[in-house]
Parts: C-alpha cells; structure tokens; sequence
C-alpha cells in the first residue's frame, strides 16, 4: 500500500468519482470500479464463510484466497497491471481435484442451504459467478489480464467443491431439488 490512510474520509467522492491507485480517476459506477467493488463483496463473502468454519485446510484455503482476490483487486485499480498468473489458476484447479475426490458423486442438483456454514459458501459461489460477469463486461471495452477471468472461473467451480465439502464435513448431507416438490405444494 503506497500511502497509508490516516483518515478514512477523504471527500474527493463526493461528486461521484473515485481515485485509481494510478491517480486517475473514475466514475463510481465506471465498469472498472465496478468490478472492484464486487471483488471486495466476494472477499466480505468469504470473510463471512471463514468465520463459520472450523480450522482446516478449508478454511485455510480460503484465507489464501482472500489474498488472492486483494492481488485481483490490485490489478484491476491500476490497469495494464498483472498480477494473477496461470500458477495461481493451477493452484485452484489442484485444490478443486482435491477436494473433490473425497465427495460422492453429483447425481442431483445442490439446493443452497443446509447448515450457515455451507449456505454462506454457496452464497460467494454466486457473488463470484456475478464478479465473472463484470470482469466479461470490463473485458469488452477494456484489456484485461486473462489469467484473471480463469482464475474467477475456477474459484467459483472451487467453492462450489468447498460447500459439497463443508457439508460432509458437518455430516449433515446435501440439499437435492426435487421438482416434484413445488408442485405439491402448490396444491395445498
């Protein structure tokens, strides 16, 4: 971090802008800034999910990539920046065939639910789908690094894994839809 904070107002976004850590500045809804932000809702996310687990090589993993998505967030407020490597997406693919070798296989769509712990990682699942996107939109007007879609790709694959796991973990077995289900209790 160049220049350390002592207040955390400033009032330069007041009229709607925001400061790059290049100096520029941008519209607060600019797609960019955009992306930033659902970036920094992931982590929040993730942060959420970290504190309803238990110590372990999950929680452990997602801790990393809390500081992954801040290398994420470092590229994308100085652009033409690279930070997020091929290492980093391989990294994530080796943790998903990880832990998804001691699962069942998937025969039935997952409802998200279950316990908090697994419905708060099933929730980042979806904010991550939504960052994905962003970074597409973003990607149309503007270059991107393209390790970085890969790596979001992968991540949500990847905590979709983590939640499938957290709830074996728990013991308390998956949510499966049932199609069958709303229509009887629409009936009465």
């Amino acid at each position: 971090m160049g220049n350390r904070l002592t207040k955390v107002y400033t009032r330069t976004g007041d009229r709607g802008s925001t400061g790059m850590a290049d100096g520029s500045r941008r519209r607060k809804n600019d797609a960019r800034v955009c992306s930033m932000g659902d970036i920094d809702e992931l982590n929040a996310c993730l942060g959420i999910s970290l504190s309803l687990l238990e110590d372990g090589p999950l929680q452990q993993l997602l801790f990393a990539v809390q500081h992954d998505l801040f290398d994420i967030g470092a590229e994308l407020c100085q652009p033409g920046k690279s930070l997020i490597t091929d290492d980093y997406v391989e990294g994530l693919e080796k943790s998903a065939d990880r832990f998804n070798a001691e699962l069942s296989e998937l025969k039935e769509f997952i409802l998200p639910g279950g316990s908090q712990a697994v419905a708060s990682l099933q929730h980042a699942r979806t904010v991550c789908r939504r960052v994905e996107r962003g970074l597409v939109s973003l990607g149309e007007v503007e270059d991107l690094n393209p390790a970085t879609a890969r790596y979001i790709n992968r991540l949500s694959d990847l905590l979709f894994i983590l939640a499938r796991a957290q709830s074996r973990i728990e013991g308390g077995g998956e949510v499966y839809w049932n199609s069958k289900y709303s229509r009887l209790n629409r009936n009465g």
